[in-house]
């Protein structure tokens, strides 16, 4: 089974809360929330008073994204403002293990996001810590971007990594992708082994007559089957 988490970056800001309940009723695993700090990456998103107030309207997890410098002093609030898992890039941790931890000491699932041209390398001496590997499949900072091709063989290196640390008895680790994923590619995406998308302007560009996204949630499901 594979994991839809629509991206509220593409979400109607003005309507957030009727938003998030939408993705959710329309069977979304995940809600993805970017935070962008126009520091790390040149976009100035949202924080954790945004996702502290739609919290109560959703029961499915919260998948943040801080694409920030530094990291550690934001982690403990969205844990607070209801995070269920968070996922940072390693070039914006003075200490890569120590952040993981932290996330992990405030209850929240922890993961490792590595932008297209950042090596696989950074997971080599951290895997214990890590419950999702995020790949960024376009340059982080803006949405509706195209997917980026060569994040499809480094999805089948990151999947075989994945599944040697779980036959030497390691513990489950997602693969989550983000950027660009569309219904005319999310097959070879899971083809080549991420289990958990990112969609944003896909499911919010794609309302249902009624302002839902059931139908677009649906299909990105019926296409992303491997067969």
């Amino acid at each position: 089974m594979i994991r839809l988490a629509p991206s509220i970056l593409s979400a109607d800001f003005a309507r957030l809360g009727e938003e998030v309940r939408a993705i959710e009723s329309a069977g979304a695993d995940l809600v993805h929330f970017d935070v962008m700090d126009n520091h790390y990456v040149p976009n100035l998103t949202i924080g954790p008073l945004v996702c502290e107030a739609i919290r109560p309207h959703v029961q499915i997890p919260i998948d943040v994204h801080l694409m920030v410098e530094p990291v550690d002093a934001l982690i403990p609030l969205f844990a607070k403002a209801g995070a269920n898992l968070i996922s940072f890039h390693p070039e914006a941790s003075r200490h890569v293990d120590r952040t993981l931890q932290l996330i992990r000491d405030h209850g929240c699932k922890a993961g490792v996001a590595l932008n297209p041209a950042t090596p696989l390398e950074w997971l080599d001496h951290v895997m214990e810590r890590v419950d999702l590997i995020l790949l960024m499949s376009v340059n982080p900072g803006f949405g509706g971007q195209a997917f980026i091709p060569s994040t499809l063989a480094k999805l089948q290196a990151a999947r075989k990594r994945i599944d040697n640390h779980r036959a030497a008895g390691g513990q489950p680790i997602w693969l989550e992708v983000d950027g660009g994923v569309k219904l005319d590619n999310i097959g070879r995406i899971v083809e080549a082994g991420a289990d958990t998308l990112v969609a944003g302007s896909a499911v919010f560009g794609a309302p249902d007559s009624d302002g839902g996204y059931r139908s677009v949630i649906q299909q990105l499901r019926h296409n992303g089957e491997v067969r």
